[in-house]
């Protein structure tokens, strides 16, 4: 059930009114009902595969909660010298319980999703030798939103194991965590601390919530029907026939493909994010202008707020808080003395974090050298800032100002765009062949008009582009566009409303057989 489709804008409405008729504390009842008949409707039978995790953590994190009060217990009345073997032992039993919730609940999505790739890859190892083929390819469909539910199902049983939260005794509460219908498609990944809560408060019916949240619905279903499915009309058109396109038409399909993506995600995100807050929840914010970024760090910390948070406290932490990586540290300050020393540790643990990044994304080496593209970058500007400094240093180029600012931002942006031809291609040899065709052959190797997209679209594509970045500036300079809209006067409020509305209706719809594409995340 796609969020632009009319069945899902119903289940909404439906589900709101049951939600505001129930009594205040058997509400939280009414998004666990809706959240699973939700994902039986969009998955069927694949439903099962939530349920394991959920089950699964459910009950890893009850171990949890018996071991820690077991050690609570005990510590007061074993006598001091034995305390230490106590602590050590808790920790041991501990670390099992969550090892053992982290392999299975990555075991499933590793089977789901990277099974064959994985399998196809060993294949072509063997196939280097013999004809042998000795791992099958499996027809296997991915459970929805698999990648998502995983990161927060696992994130919450850390947490307990950490002391963050302690663990929920209500299984009905930690399902609707895990499988709360807005987000478990795209996300946001959840955090049990930030998120539970809210779930299981009963909210009042509050129209403040109800125009905030149609407000960023409808801003969302702009940029995704009116921004990112048009530009993918060119995208598609150019990326499937590569052979017929050389120069500016290339050049513009990746720009176009880097809006669309931007549109696309962050559309959903505020859809997704309305859709809470007509129920009186505030989901995490998961994007915050990464085109204003002056560096690939900052853009990757405004760019899937929420997937970086969770690699940086998963992944990044304990891989450089390890004992391998805190030895390696140093040694490192030993033999390589200064700046490059004292990074190697971080620059070791960044290699996980991408990687990983990477593989989250997709199966496949595209996806793999994505991640690792941005992980050389980062690199090669970590390792290279001192001298970076003493240059600008030298030219008399002020850090601060606004020209290096622009060039930071320019530079960040080129980054990014090359980043979005490979994720974007099929394929490394294809990616390579679409980067050449920019620069060989005639500069306008192919129409830049197609029988779907005309001069009109190019001109609606790019006020609305427009708008968009008027919007964003606006917010960057901590002005609340909606804060504007609501001093204006009702008429002209409504106004407003409406033609948004409109434009949705009629420049998000393309002609005859045209239906709304799905959400490019929601691959993932």
């Amino acid at each position: 059930m796609s969020y632009t489709a009319f069945t899902f804008i119903i289940f909404m409405i439906v589900t709101g009114l049951l939600y505001f008729l129930m009594p205040r504390r058997a509400r939280w009842g009414v998004l666990l009902a809706a959240s699973y008949i939700f994902y039986f409707l969009s998955s069927k039978l694949l439903l099962f595969s939530l349920l394991a995790t959920t089950v699964s953590v459910y009950l890893s994190g009850l171990a949890l909660g018996r071991i820690n009060a077991q050690f609570n217990l005990a510590k007061k009345t074993v006598p001091k010298e034995e305390k230490k073997a106590l602590r050590q032992k808790t920790a041991s039993r501990k670390k099992l319980v969550v090892f053992l919730a982290v392999l299975f609940n990555f075991g499933l999505l590793l089977f789901f999703k990277y099974f064959n790739f994985f399998g196809d890859t060993v294949n072509s190892i063997f196939g280097l030798f013999s004809e042998l083929s000795p791992v099958p390819h499996l027809k296997l469909i991915m459970p929805l939103g698999i990648s998502y539910y995983t990161l927060q199902s696992v994130s919450y049983v850390v947490d307990v194991y950490r002391g963050k939260v302690e663990p929920d005794r209500h299984f009905g509460r930690l399902a609707l965590f895990i499988s709360f219908f807005p987000q478990i498609v795209e996300g946001p990944i959840g955090r049990y601390g930030q998120l539970a809560h809210q779930l299981y408060e009963p909210h009042r019916a509050s129209c403040a919530n109800l125009l905030q949240g149609m407000e960023m619905i409808l801003w969302g279903l702009f940029k995704k029907m009116v921004v990112a499915d048009r530009a993918g009309i060119f995208v598609d058109a150019v990326f499937h026939d590569s052979a017929a396109y050389t120069g500016l038409p290339v050049i513009l399909a990746v720009l176009l493909y880097t809006i669309q993506i931007y549109a696309d995600f962050s559309g959903v995100m505020d859809i997704v994010r309305g859709v809470a807050r007509l129920f009186g929840i505030q989901m995490a914010l998961n994007f915050r202008r990464p085109f204003f970024s002056i560096s690939v760090q900052e853009f990757w910390r405004r760019w899937h707020i929420t997937l970086g948070a969770w690699l940086r406290d998963y992944v990044f932490y304990p891989v450089s808080l390890s004992k391998p990586i805190l030895a390696l540290g140093k040694k490192a300050k030993k033999v390589f003395k200064g700046h490059a020393g004292r990074q190697l540790p971080a620059i070791c643990a960044l290699f996980f974090v991408w990687f990983g990044n990477g593989l989250w994304h997709g199966a496949g080496w595209k996806f793999i050298v994505y991640g690792l593209y941005y992980y050389v970058i980062m690199t090669i500007g970590t390792l290279f800032e001192p001298l970076s400094v003493k240059a600008l240093a030298a030219l008399h180029i002020d850090r601060e100002g606004k020209p290096w600012r622009v060039f930071q931002i320019i530079r960040t942006c080129v980054f990014v765009y090359f980043g979005m031809l490979i994720f974007r291609a099929p394929g490394l040899r294809y990616a390579g062949r679409i980067f050449l065709s920019m620069f060989h052959g005639p500069f306008l190797g192919g129409s830049l008009l197609l029988p779907k997209f005309a001069a009109a679209d190019w001109l609606l594509l790019g006020i609305a582009v427009l708008l968009m970045l008027v919007v964003s500036v606006l917010q960057e300079r901590n002005i609340s566009v909606r804060a504007l809209i609501a001093k204006l006067p009702l008429p002209i409020r409504w106004v407003i409303y409406f033609a948004a509305l409109f434009s949705v209706i009629i420049f998000g719809i393309y002609g005859d057989g045209y239906h709304v594409g799905t959400f490019l995340y929601g691959q993932f």
